[in-house]
């Protein structure tokens, strides 16, 4: 069994993977630190249950299409774009 850490940071390697960018810059983005994903990796951090789902949330909402969300890793439901996003 795997923790919601590693969850996260395989769901974050898979959105990079897709997007071509590392680690530090899907930090920044979803996280606003980028050291956070690779701590998380190396077991040197933690983060709460609300950023774990909050972060979940925005990569599945962000998911690049085509590409394969995590098999072994529940995946949120994407909520609907509102707003500008949505246009």
């Amino acid at each position: 069994m795997t923790t919601l850490r590693e969850n996260l940071v395989l769901v974050a390697d898979a959105f990079c993977a897709a997007k071509g960018f590392g680690r530090k810059r899907l930090s920044t983005i979803v996280l606003n630190r980028g050291s956070t994903l690779d701590r998380l990796a190396t077991g040197d951090a933690d983060i709460t249950t609300g950023t774990y789902e909050r972060a979940m949330a925005a990569l599945s909402q962000q998911w690049p299409e085509g590409a394969e969300w995590p098999a072994d890793v529940p995946r949120p439901t994407p909520a609907p774009l509102t707003g500008e996003a949505a246009e």
